[in-house]
């Protein structure tokens, strides 16, 4: 079959040939990540429906396209269905920002997938199927910490950031992935014949075009994303002269939702709620990026049979021990990676972060490394950390998983030194 003729690539020096059976309104859209707008860069097109239109591998709303596969097949989902957007726009304008052109920043998401409606208006009527990956609302958010943080006079219903219910006034985001391969591979230092290898492997082959269809860049992992939660101006994230306080979590539904007690998750969390709601009241800003990777990434079956290692070896639940076991189950530590993290944080437009709530050097190292610079590292006070989740605490410290912003007290030392830890 013959091909198009070659189109660049974004990469400098680095031209691919596509087998798109053409552009325009009966084609696929060329995309060229890092352009400077939208309209140079051109929309994310996954449509199922119109194939001929598609210039990504994969479909939208990651995992979630399987229960859309579950409604078509039982007949409650008309195949082809093309979504109303009338009245979706976002409640609250984001950027354009600095990094929505920038091929180093942003390669995990689409920063103009809040806006298609608007700036891709032209390819929408000629009858292209592009969703949105991102979408921007208000809501109010009930935590029964924060009605215990106003009962002991830390917080005060102010009637605009915290009302008289104790509910927080919010802006809430909420973000798919879409991963730009070239720039995935870049920033994990592999090579993107690797990369697309090993994911087309891991997952059992289910997306041949990885390995078969070099010319497409752009890959809609089958993943869940990321919620934002800001507390107060969300444009002045952009503003490095308000305060901001930040806290970059990962998703641990049995703490966060449920109140396990065996980690420091809905704690720090809620913690991290309260200081945001009040850095907001001072006169500042509150960002909560909550990302969708249940149990350190390696999902929550592995995270409980650990459990149950943990506790069951001789001596019982360990520092010591702590991240061996989860090795010995699961053959890693830890596939959160934060590379990707701070995708979402320049797509914001942030350039500083006064108040980072984390003891994270991950987190930290992948943040400053991206260009944001870091203020103050706010540690989860001793008196919310439960009892059953010291073995963490301990471990960690042991592991220097938080060394530069964290300093020990000498009973938690004394503790480390009584496990054989130093």
């Amino acid at each position: 079959m013959p091909q198009d003729p070659p189109r660049p690539s974004p990469n400098p020096g680095h031209i691919r040939l596509t087998s798109h059976p053409g552009q325009g309104s009966s084609g696929a859209p060329a995309l060229r990540w890092g352009a400077p707008d939208a309209a140079g860069r051109g929309p994310i097109v996954g449509t199922t429906t119109h194939r001929s239109q598609r210039n990504v591998i994969g479909t939208h709303s990651g995992s979630y396209g399987v229960y859309r596969a579950l409604a078509v097949a039982a007949g409650s989902l008309v195949r082809g269905h093309r979504a109303d957007l009338t009245n979706t726009a976002p409640t609250d304008p984001i950027g354009p920002h600095p990094g929505w052109g920038d091929s180093k920043k942003i390669v995990s998401l689409d920063p103009w997938g809040a806006c298609v409606q608007d700036v891709f208006a032209d390819h929408l009527a000629a009858g292209y199927d592009i969703r949105p990956t991102i979408a921007v609302t208000k809501a109010h958010v009930h935590l029964p910490e924060i009605r215990q943080a106003i009962a002991f006079q830390r917080l005060y219903p102010d009637g605009r950031h915290l009302l008289d219910d104790a509910s927080a006034a919010v802006t809430k985001v909420a973000v798919e992935p879409v991963w730009w391969l070239p720039g995935v591979a870049e920033r994990f230092k592999v090579s993107e014949a690797d990369l697309r290898r090993a994911l087309f492997e891991e997952t059992g082959g289910m997306y041949p075009e990885l390995v078969t269809r070099s010319d497409l860049e752009v890959f809609l992992p089958p993943i869940g994303g990321q919620t934002l939660y800001v507390f107060g101006d969300i444009r002045d994230l952009a503003n490095p002269a308000v305060t901001l306080t930040a806290r970059v979590h990962d998703e641990c539904n049995g703490s966060d939702v449920f109140g396990s007690d065996i980690c420091t998750c809905r704690p720090y969390l809620t913690h991290a709620i309260e200081e945001c709601v009040a850095g907001a009241q001072a006169g500042g800003v509150g960002l909560i990026a909550y990302s969708r990777k249940e149990g350190r990434a390696l999902g929550e079956v592995t995270k409980f049979l650990v459990y149950n290692a943990r506790k069951r070896q001789e001596g019982g639940d360990r520092a010591d021990k702590y991240f061996l076991r989860t090795e010995c189950v699961a053959g890693v530590q830890d596939m959160r990676f934060q590379e990707l993290m701070p995708d979402v944080l320049h797509w914001l437009g942030i350039r500083k972060i006064h108040r980072l709530v984390s003891m994270s050097n991950d987190k930290y190292d992948a943040i400053t490394g991206s260009g944001i610079e870091v203020g103050e590292r706010v540690k989860i006070p001793d008196a919310l950390v439960p009892a059953d989740a010291k073995v963490e605490m301990e471990a960690k410290i042991a592991a220097g998983y938080f060394t530069d912003g964290h300093v020990p007290t000498s009973e938690q030392l004394a503790q480390v030194k009584g496990r054989g830890l130093e």
